[in-house]
């Protein structure tokens, strides 16, 4: 009985790292795409009123850093599920 409670442990444990290494890689995939639609969302914006140019890019920029951080965040989380 014991034997099948630590088989069980051990393979719901594989399959919380699995899990966690597919979590890592959506998260890493999702904030590429975030960070390119802001890039090209702030492209254009910056296309149709030049003279903003300085606003819009200083934006584009604290936005993407906030994605970035979310991202390294949430990575740290799924690194420390597989290793905890």
């Amino acid at each position: 009985m014991l034997g099948m409670i630590l088989l069980q442990a051990a393979a719901g444990a594989g399959l919380a790292k699995i899990g966690a290494c597919i979590g890592a890689g959506i998260v890493a995939i999702g904030a590429g795409l975030g960070i390119g639609k802001i890039g090209s969302s702030a492209m254009e914006s910056i296309a149709r009123q030049p003279e903003s140019s300085n606003d819009i890019r200083a934006n584009m920029i604290v936005i993407a850093a906030l994605v970035e951080g979310v991202a390294l965040f949430a990575i740290i989380v799924c690194l420390l599920a597989i290793f905890l």
